[in-house]
């Protein structure tokens, strides 16, 4: 304790609080020898989850491949690609329908945020121009971002989807789609990321051709049907070009997922291999330091026994 001095002459007793050792932000041996173990732990972890990004992502890839017939005949009638980044909605109706992929899993670096950033863009451009939308969020991560800036414009949410996905657990979210009401929206658009390479991926998005109109918009002028045929033909080949679509679109994002998943795991144990060169740095020179002041303190004691 320690008195001080009030101002009408009195005295004060103020009360201090002790003071604990290791207290002024040094960290002890034992406290970065307890970091180093963490961390590599993580490393291992991480490591590990890197492994197995990387063979879901051959797997992934081997099923996209498989996938692209899926997606050639739906570009032969007419669908078009644009990237998030240089998108025009400027050539998008007055409604439209977005159905954004995204993941159910976390730490797969920025595949579910440049699918919000962009979302985020067009509702920005479309709300500009007087245009409205409706969205259809695939996967947990996405519905959970963007219900914080668009939730008004969300009609549907699916998530915990089967992986990896076949064509017939997609057939279950596209017939979620094709319940809308197609009075509500002229043009329907997958918003997915494009999987590019190992490591690198493009958010995109993908105008399906539609199916519906008369005269000139007439659908499938190019082609003979059979008397009375044409628009049960039509409906049937709407359902499956979305579903084929939406297929596609899942293929795509997954592999597209695993590779971001790979890079972020590496990046992460690169991290961690770097912090656990620092933290033993530190350790070695908080070692030393001791060792040092216990010889000091031995030389002083023999000296002061020798006086």
């Amino acid at each position: 304790a320690s008195k001080n001095m009030s101002l009408n002459g009195s005295i004060r007793v103020v009360a201090r609080a002790p003071l604990v050792a290791g207290a002024r932000g040094f960290a002890t041996e034992k406290q970065i020898a307890l970091r180093i173990v963490a961390t590599s732990n993580l490393r291992k972890i991480t490591a590990s989850m890197k492994m197995v990004s990387a063979a879901k992502m051959r797997g992934d890839t081997n099923r996209l491949n498989a996938a692209k017939p899926f997606a050639v005949w739906v570009d032969a009638l007419g669908a078009s690609n644009q990237e998030i980044e240089f998108i025009d909605t400027s050539v998008y109706p007055k409604t439209n329908l977005f159905v954004a992929f995204s993941t159910d899993k976390g730490l797969c670096g920025g595949v579910n945020s440049f699918i919000t950033r962009g979302m985020r863009k067009i509702k920005g451009e479309l709300s500009s121009d007087g245009k409205d939308f409706k969205l259809v969020t695939v996967g947990e991560k996405g519905r959970g971002q963007m219900r914080r800036i668009m939730e008004d414009n969300i009609v549907v949410s699916m998530t915990d989807a089967t992986y990896p996905s076949t064509f017939n657990t997609v057939c279950g979210l596209a017939n979620e789609v094709l319940a809308i009401d197609t009075n509500e929206y002229e043009n329907l658009h997958l918003v997915y990321n494009e999987f590019k390479s190992a490591i690198a991926y493009t958010p995109t998005v993908k105008t399906l051709p539609g199916m519906a109109g008369e005269g000139l918009n007439e659908p499938l002028v190019g082609y003979e049907f059979e008397q009375d045929s044409k628009n049960e033909v039509v409906e049937d080949l709407k359902e499956y070009l979305v579903a084929s679509s939406m297929f596609y679109a899942t293929m795509e994002n997954a592999a597209s997922e695993q590779s971001a998943r790979t890079s972020a795991m590496e990046n992460a144990s690169k991290n961690a291999g770097e912090l656990i060169d620092a933290l033993t740095l530190q350790y070695n020179k908080a070692r030393q330091s001791r060792i040092t002041t216990e010889l000091i303190e031995i030389i002083s004691g023999a000296s002061a026994l020798e006086d």
